[in-house]
């Protein structure tokens, strides 16, 4: 960056990505400071490395927030009882149907309690309207009647 760049020249790409060919590293940098920026080495090449004429502190802080949301999960999580209650059944199925929209895949987990496993049918039933009222919004990654989970992905 600025001063620490040492080649004798540069392939210089200035703010309006308008690209000035083969340059003196003195007259990139005299340029660069014309306009109150930062000359940036952004490739290393074999030969001749390329430099660009941006506000620094902008380019990292892009580039963390690129980084950041690259590296947010997408599996989202929704755990049901069997004898789970019409209302709250729409709204997890409103809210998995939105999580879809904006690309993030669902996993929903039916878990039983005490004598609830002696109706576990009543748990695959659930599973199966599952899928039923997701089959628009996405499709079915995994379904597993017998741990009682399935995974829906958008598409």
């Amino acid at each position: 960056m600025n001063q620490q760049i040492r080649f004798a020249q540069v392939l210089l790409i200035d703010q309006e990505n308008n690209n000035h060919g083969l340059i003196d590293t003195r007259e990139a940098l005299r340029l660069a400071g014309n306009v109150d920026l930062d000359l940036v080495v952004v490739s290393d090449g074999k030969e001749i490395p390329v430099a660009k004429i941006l506000d620094y502190g902008k380019h990292q802080y892009q580039q963390k927030k690129r980084q950041h949301s690259s590296a947010r999960t997408t599996v989202k999580e929704v755990r049901l009882r069997p004898n789970i209650g019409e209302a709250d059944y729409n709204m997890r199925i409103a809210r998995a149907i939105e999580w879809l929209g904006k690309g993030d895949s669902v996993k929903f987990q039916v878990r039983l309690r005490g004598r609830e496993h002696q109706n576990r049918d009543r748990a695959t039933e659930l599973l199966d309207q599952i899928v039923a009222d997701l089959s628009k919004a996405g499709k079915v990654q995994s379904l597993d009647k017998r741990s009682l989970t399935v995974q829906v992905v958008p598409g």
